[in-house]
Parts: structure tokens; sequence; C-alpha cells
């Protein structure tokens, strides 16, 4: 068993906090179909958020779902980049597992697929 990283990030229109609750579930609901993992196989998850995010924690909504509630979760402030990707949220999961490094998937949604374009390509082939 190895303790893989699963990358992924989304978007929001607005700095509301229903926005960025509603895409940390559904960037996090797809990371999880698409690795097949549970909670206890997680060793941890670190949120970052750019710095134009304020109005709530996504964690928040991570720590409501039924069997994550022992999950370790960290929330940051993304490095504030010139020029970089706004109104971003990124997940980092730390999952313990026995996938091979090229069978994990990443996700990015709605914008953010303009992050790791080579990653997009290969999901959704």
């Amino acid at each position: 068993m190895y303790v893989r990283g699963i990358r992924g990030a989304t978007t929001v229109e607005a700095n509301e906090e229903n926005q960025i609750l509603d895409a940390t579930l559904e960037l996090l609901t797809e990371i999880v179909a698409q690795n097949e993992f549970r909670p206890e196989d997680i060793a941890s998850l670190f949120i970052t958020v750019t710095h134009d995010l304020t109005a709530t924690f996504p964690a928040k909504v991570i720590r409501q779902m039924s069997g994550w509630e022992l999950v370790p979760l960290m929330c940051s402030v993304e490095i504030p980049v010139e020029g970089s990707l706004p109104m971003c949220i990124r997940l980092m999961l730390q999952v313990n597992t026995d996938k091979r490094q090229d069978e994990v998937r990443h996700v990015y949604l709605k914008r953010a697929m303009s992050l790791r374009p080579d990653i997009v390509k290969l999901t959704n082939a």
C-alpha cells in the first residue's frame, strides 16, 4: 500500500458561501468517484483557496459529510501569484491505496481545467 497524492481544482463565479461549499462538494465527490476510495483511506486533505474567496471555509461542507468527521482537514490561502486563476478552490488528498501512480485520477473542473490541460486531456480520453 502507498500514500498517493490526488489533486483537484475548481472555480466559482462569486465569493458566496453557497457557491464555495457547492463547488467543494462537487469536486470532492468527483475525485472520490474517479478514484474509488473511502474516507478511512485518507491520511489527510489539504484545501487552498485564492485570496478572493473569504465567504466561508471549504472544509465546512466536508465536515458535514457522513464518514468524513475524522479525516484531518487543513485550509489555507493559495500563493497570490500575479495573473493566476481567480476564485479557485484546490484540493490535495493524501490517500492510502494500492493504485499505481499512473492509475490515480486528478480532477479539474470549470475554469480550473486551464491549470492542467495535460491532465484534463488524459482524464477525458
